[in-house]
């Protein structure tokens, strides 16, 4: 038994054996030999078969399904919001509320987790999420219509399920890829945002149709998230926290919570990029529950459509945005990849820079949907569709910062903290911002059909604003990029053991 000189124990090795790691190999002492091979019973040879599954590619995508279930599941309810909102008699800022709470539930959360996972089994904490998520979305659906209060505090307990994946998921990613590998599994992962982003109001305007009641659409995610629990458990591994960044050696110390978050606070390209992550966080957030609202108003203004007074209510314009949402988040973080990977090559601060272009490239075009969509339909989801894609090119890039700023035995609390501030500061309050505006416009002329088109259009507005000031956010993370990278560098070689230093014992 070897024993680390801060007293952890390892089992079985000694000074001359290297023990298997995900990026590493086994040494000879360690293989089994031809002879013990033969004599493994069936159970053995099942449980040697588990392993050889058990590779960082198949975990990797284990945990991008995951995070498309997770993204699915918060997008379900947007997908039939007007149901909703007719079922339980809401206004907008009501509707807009079930959003809210989920988010600010989500970001309270989000640093616990984080704790938790800088020090404890990571994949049990991300099952437990999966588990607790999928039940109270299962007994969600059966909520009536006069406990408009308890289905708002069932989505702040979804809300909480769901942090404990956002927040430790990336990490093990991190922990099992290092470099260009790293990015592009990253990038997968990240990928699972807007695809199922995209796929929630597929599935929820789609169950809906096919069962002829909203409630189903939230009964099918439930199965899918508790397959996904089973698969974590099964297959991805704990890897060691810092394994493929110091393959020489074994991280050592583990700093105090307070230290880490002091850490992080001075940090200047993490906490730049942290605010850049909470602009894009207001417009997605903003858009993910009004847009197909605002299209289907504005095919009421040029009436094309009429006005929804008995349910269902249509789920054409849900499905559209869906499904634009699934092919634009795909090309954006495919674009947004091959793009950092070739800028590479020209400077070293490409991340923070493609991130700031493509910020600010959206903002255009999202701008020109509210110009263009009370005169044509098919040129607002061309707008939709060019600033969604230029809006999701950072997803994969901004986690790629952090783990080049962040050293390994705090990602977890970065990540976690990232995303508190990311949804307090975006998510948490914009789709009940933008409701709240919409219902004080509306108040003059309550009963206009155009007026409430409009009312929003106004409301909307504010996101491509927000969406430029985080694209100066991410020019003043290029300021800052190579200095932190490097400082990370130097903190984690002296975390670090060589073999050499490790005692052994008998």
């Amino acid at each position: 038994m070897c024993v680390e000189s801060d007293g952890c124990e390892l089992e079985a090795c000694s000074s001359s054996d290297e023990v298997r790691t995900l990026s590493g190999s086994m040494s000879e002492a360690l293989k089994p030999s031809a002879r013990e091979l033969g004599a493994c019973s069936p159970g053995q040879k099942c449980g040697a078969a588990l392993m050889r599954l058990r590779s960082p590619t198949a975990a990797a995508g284990i945990l991008s399904f995951g995070n498309v279930l997770n993204y699915m599941d918060r997008y379900t309810v947007a997908g039939v919001l007007l149901d909703i909102q007719h079922h339980f008699k809401v206004t907008d800022s009501g509707a807009g509320l079930l959003q809210t709470v989920f988010i600010c539930s989500f970001m309270v959360a989000a640093p616990i987790f984080g704790y938790l996972g800088d020090r404890f089994n990571r994949k049990i904490i991300l099952s437990c999420g999966i588990f607790f998520w999928s039940a109270v979305t299962l007994l969600s659906s059966f909520i009536t219509k006069e406990y408009y209060w308890l289905f708002v505090l069932s989505r702040g307990l979804v809300g909480i399920g769901e942090s404990s994946y956002s927040s430790i998921s990336p990490t093990i990613i991190g922990d099992l890829f290092t470099s260009n590998k790293r990015t592009i599994m990253l990038s997968v992962f990240y990928l699972a945002i807007p695809l199922g982003s995209g796929l929630g109001y597929i599935l929820g305007s789609s169950a809906k149709d096919a069962a002829g009641d909203w409630h189903w659409a939230l009964r099918v995610s439930p199965l899918l998230g508790m397959t996904a629990g089973a698969l974590i458990l099964l297959f991805v591994p704990e890897p060691k926290r810092g394994s493929v960044d110091q393959p020489s050696g074994r991280i050592k110390t583990r700093t105090s919570w307070f230290c880490d978050m002091r850490a992080l606070g001075k940090n200047r390209s993490y906490m730049f990029s942290s605010l850049a992550s909470a602009a894009v966080s207001f417009a997605t957030g903003a858009f993910g529950i009004w847009i197909p609202q605002y299209l289907f108003r504005a095919q009421v203004v040029q009436k094309t459509a009429v006005s929804c007074t008995n349910q269902p209510c249509s789920s054409r314009d849900s499905l559209i945005f869906g499904a634009i949402t699934c092919v634009t988040g795909l090309l954006g973080v495919v674009i947004g990849a091959a793009t950092t990977r070739f800028c590479r090559q020209k400077t070293e601060r490409a991340d923070p820079l493609v991130c700031a272009v493509s910020m600010l490239g959206s903002a255009i075009f999202i701008c020109l949907i509210f110009v263009v969509a009370k005169k044509s339909i098919i040129g607002a989801y061309v707008c939709i569709f060019i600033g969604e894609t230029l809006l999701f090119l950072n997803w994969a890039i901004t986690a790629d910062i952090l783990m080049y700023v962040v050293i390994p035995t705090r990602r977890a609390t970065a990540v976690a903290f990232q995303g508190f501030t990311s949804h307090l500061l975006g998510d948490a309050g914009s789709p009940y911002l933008i409701g709240l505006i919409s219902d004080a416009l509306q108040k003059s002329y309550a009963t206009s059909v155009l007026w409430q088109f409009l009312s929003l259009g106004y409301a909307l507005m504010l996101c491509p604003f927000v969406i430029v000031l985080g694209g100066m956010f991410f020019l003043a993370t290029a300021l800052f990029f190579l200095d932190d990278r490097d400082k990370a560098e130097q903190q984690t070689n002296q975390l670090s053991l060589p073999p050499s230093t490790v005692k052994v014992t008998k």
